[in-house]
């Protein structure tokens, strides 16, 4: 098992490799389809993105509500290949990966590469447990989505793997 803090450092994820297991901690981002296209429209208008996603992952995410005294409620994976016409473009501006589940298209793959990115995936319907390694939750923009909204997580000893390494192995 590997351990990483988050933001990741290139040198982290160059070390990665498909299948490796790691446990996450730091600053992770939440964003989904409504979210991502609203980045990609917001990027094509030549605006600047109303969060700074350069070096960080997106969570592919849209939590259930919190119990009182819980940062947040059940918060499992969607799956990855909805955000795929939008991410190549991300990941050309900076995102350092994704946090998801499934398989990715290869124009992911090849940005991933060309980038020295990384996607890990994550357990799908695991979305107690996961919400377990969250320790807070704050919405950044586009609150108007609900749970699609960007949000910036705090995780500790969040569960993946590498699912896409920057070298472009995958385990998909």
């Amino acid at each position: 098992m590997i351990r990483l803090q988050l933001p990741l450092r290139r040198e982290d994820i160059a070390s990665l490799r498909a299948g490796d297991e790691v446990l996450l901690s730091g600053t992770v981002y939440t964003g989904r389809d409504a979210a991502h296209k609203r980045l990609y429209e917001a990027m094509q208008r030549g605006e600047e993105l109303p969060v700074d996603l350069r070096g960080q992952l997106i969570y592919y995410v849209g939590p259930a509500p919190a119990k009182p005294g819980q940062p947040i409620g059940p918060a499992g994976p969607t799956t990855s290949y909805r955000m795929d016409p939008y991410t190549p473009a991300l990941l050309d501006a900076g995102m350092a990966g994704m946090i998801g589940k499934g398989q990715r298209t290869e124009p992911v793959r090849q940005a991933i590469m060309r980038n020295g990115a990384v996607y890990f995936i994550t357990i799908g319907g695991a979305a107690a447990l996961i919400a377990d390694s969250i320790r807070s939750k704050e919405t950044v923009c586009y609150e108007d989505l609900g749970t699609e909204s960007v949000c910036r997580l705090e995780v500790e000893d969040f569960y993946a793997i590498v699912g896409i390494d920057a070298q472009g192995n995958s385990i998909l």
